[in-house]
C-alpha cells in the first residue's frame, strides 16, 4: 500500500492524515538537465485534512555521497490555514543544517500560495521550480485484493483519490555529479519539541515488514541506522513470507535498506533506480515479499498525469 497509513494498525501517524507521507518520487524533468523530486502526503485529501499541518515540517532529504545522511535538504513549512487559503515557505539547507529536522538554511520561497483548486500555483525561484497543493494521487494498487489473501478485484484504490503534493524541479548541478539518495520526512511540533512521525522512500516497507509496536520507532529513525537495526527482523519476515534463505534475504534487503531511494541519473529512471509516476511498485513489492510467487496485482498506472510540471494530475472533484 505504498507508504500510505504508515502508523500503527494501518492508520495515519498520530491519527492525523495531514502527517501521513504517502509516496516519494525521483525522475528526470521534461526539460533536460533537471530532476524532479516529489513527496505526497494525506492519502484522503481533503476529506481528512483540508490543509497542510501548520505545526509540521515536511522535508525532502538528498544524500550526495552514499552514506545515507542528508547533505542537502528542502523543508516546507505551512501557515495556519484561513478562509480556505494557506501559504508555504521553502528552506534549503546544506551540510550540518541539512541533518537537523527543523527547517533551516536559506529561504528560497517565501509565503507562496498553496493551490487547493484544480490549477497549480507554480513558483520559479533561484533556478528551482516549486508547487504545493491538492493533486490527484498517482498511486495505483488493488489494496482490497492484497488484504483479502490476493484475491484480485480489479479495483484500483487510488483511481479517485487525491493527495497533497509537494513538487520540486531542480537543476542537476545542484545535486552534484553522481548518484543521489532521496527520502522524505514529516515532523510535527508537540509540547515544544519537533518529533519525527513519518519518514521513508521505498514504497510499502513498513506495512509489510514492521510490527505495529515498531512503526513509531521506525518513523522516528535515521536511514543510516536501518541496516543494523532492521536486517535481522526483516530477513525473518522474508523467510516467513517468501521462503528466503539468509543470504537471499540479505541480498533482497540491500535494495531497500537503508530506506533511501537511490537514483543514478546516468541510467534510465525506473524503480528502484529512482521512481517515476508510472512505475508498478506494488507488483515489485509483492514479488519481493512472496519470493516471486506473486508478481502482479493487475492494476495499470493512472492516465491523468501531466507531461510537464507539476506532473501530478489535476485533483478529482471532492463533492
Amino acid at each position: 500500500m505504498s507508504h500510505h497509513l504508515s502508523g500503527p494498525h494501518l492508520r495515519s501517524p498520530k491519527d492525523d492524515a495531514r502527517l501521513d507521507l504517502t509516496d516519494v518520487f525521483a525522475f528526470p524533468a521534461a526539460e533536460a538537465g533537471r530532476t524532479v523530486l516529489i513527496m505526497n502526503v494525506n492519502p484522503f485529501a481533503p476529506t481528512q485534512g483540508e490543509a497542510f499541518h501548520p505545526d509540521a515540517v515536511y522535508r525532502i532529504n538528498v544524500d550526495t555521497d552514499g552514506d545515507a545522511v542528508a547533505d542537502l535538504a528542502y523543508s516546507f513549512v505551512f501557515s495556519e490555514p484561513a478562509d480556505g487559503r494557506q501559504t508555504v515557505t521553502v528552506h534549503r539547507a546544506t551540510g550540518a543544517r541539512a541533518r537537523d529536522h527543523a527547517a533551516g538554511g536559506e529561504v528560497i520561497v517565501s509565503e507562496a500560495e498553496v493551490a487547493f483548486g484544480p490549477e497549480p500555483n507554480i513558483v520559479d525561484a533561484d533556478g528551482l521550480r516549486f508547487s504545493a497543493g491538492l493533486r490527484s494521487d498517482p498511486f495505483f494498487a488493488d489494496l482490497e485484493g492484497i488484504t483479502d489473501e490476493f484475491r484480485w478485484t480489479g479495483k484500483d484504490f487510488g483511481i479517485d483519490k487525491n493527495v497533497f503534493g509537494i513538487v520540486l524541479e531542480i537543476p542537476d548541478e545542484e545535486l552534484g555529479d553522481g548518484p543521489i539518495g532521496v527520502w522524505a520526512r514529516v515532523s510535527v511540533r508537540q509540547d515544544g519539541e519537533l518529533v519525527s512521525v513519518d519518514r521513508g522512500a521505498h514504497p510499502s516497507l513498513t506495512a509489510y515488514f514492521n510490527a505495529d509496536e515498531v512503526k513509531d520507532r521506525y518513523n522516528a529513525g535515521e536511514p543510516a541506522d536501518d541496516w543494523d537495526t532492521y536486517r535481522e527482523p526483516w530477513s525473518a519476515v522474508l523467510a516467513h513470507t517468501g521462503g528466503y534463505g539468509a543470504e537471499d534475504a540479505e541480498r533482497a534487503l540491500r535494495t531497500v535498506l537503508p530506506d533511501v531511494l537511490r537514483y543514478d541519473r546516468a541510467e534510465a529512471a525506473a524503480y528502484p533506480n529512482g521512481r517515476t509516476l508510472t512505475d508498478d511498485v506494488t507488483s515489485a513489492r509483492l514479488a519481493m515479499v512472496s519470493g516471486g510467487k506473486i508478481t502482479d496485482d493487475h492494476i495499470a498506472p493512472h492516465t491523468d498525469l501531466l507531461p510537464d510540471f507539476p506532473y501530478l494530475g489535476h485533483p478529482h472533484p471532492t463533492s
